[in-house]
């Protein structure tokens, strides 16, 4: 038998190739990292490092010892995860419209199949319309999704600001229809910009039309017009017009919610709409 504590001190010294560095790395006594080392020698019955005053080198078996010990450290760790995570286990099909998928849902996805490594996480990111659609089918157990204010199905997780967005530096001419940036189908934001626009009397003309999140955001940056998005997920190099100052509508706001499947098992549902609703901004 291998010790797993010996392996994870003998790659620190195995990619240090110093015994002072490898101890600092571990938080351990350079002796003990030492004893390690011999140890695990002793139980592999071959010499795996050559030290000298020039300093510490691997030999051929220290060469397959380390890669051995990734391997068996990597199982060990898997090991541990999944018999100290969860019981709870079972599919959970989840839907997350693209651009909240953008924001904190990676971390809390990532933290989620850490916590429940038994349960098979099946992720779909589209449009917010058609994972409802989706959702009612019985294809999906949850989604996490826009809904218009005040009409949202699902189980509320914060409410968001719709403003008007772009690159920095530019000018929208109050004089000349409102050059928009939108998604080809039926969306939350394209619904809302045109809805606003047209009730506020101001004209607009389509710029650049675009399947998913990542092709508003590059016209955006390509400055082919302006966009609609939720406040929070607003990217660090695009601004939030000033509305009022450019003549633009108010757009109200939006709901951010998780609708689940009423079919569907509740103890993963509910799994991770806990981790999402610890996660949310307020």
């Amino acid at each position: 038998m291998l010790d797993p504590d010996q392996l994870r001190t003998f790659l620190a010294v195995s990619e240090t190739l110093n015994f002072t560095r490898a101890a600092a790395r571990l938080s351990l006594s350079q002796p003990t990292v030492s004893q390690h080392v011999r140890k695990l020698e002793d139980a592999a019955g071959r010499r795996l490092l050559d030290r000298d005053t020039r300093g510490v080198a691997l030999t051929d078996d220290g060469q397959a010892m380390a890669t051995f010990a990734r391997t068996i450290l990597a199982a060990h760790d898997e090991a541990t995860r999944y018999f100290t995570g969860s019981a709870m286990h079972g599919r959970l099909r989840f839907g997350a419209a693209d651009d909240l998928a953008l924001a904190q849902l990676p971390r809390v996805l990532r933290d989620f199949r850490r916590l429940h490594p038994r349960i098979n996480l099946e992720l779909t990111v589209a449009q917010s319309g058609a994972l409802h659609r989706r959702l009612r089918a019985g294809q999906l157990d949850l989604v996490y999704i826009k809904e218009a204010t005040g009409q949202a199905e699902g189980q509320l997780v914060r409410r968001d600001r719709l403003v008007w967005v772009a690159v920095p530096g530019t000018a929208v001419d109050a004089e000349a229809p409102v050059p928009l940036i939108t998604y080809q189908g039926a969306s939350l934001t394209r619904q809302a910009a045109v809805r606003a626009l047209t009730d506020a009397g101001r004209p607009w003309r389509t710029t650049c039309k675009v399947v998913e999140v990542n092709g508003v955001l590059a016209a955006l940056r390509a400055g082919l017009g302006i966009a609609v998005l939720p406040q929070s997920l607003l990217p660090e190099d695009l601004v939030q017009l000033p509305a009022a100052a450019l003549g633009l509508p108010d757009l109200g706001d939006v709901d951010i919610t998780l609708v689940a499947n009423p079919t569907s098992p509740r103890e993963p549902i509910e799994a991770l709409t806990s981790a999402i609703l610890g996660q949310a901004p307020r």
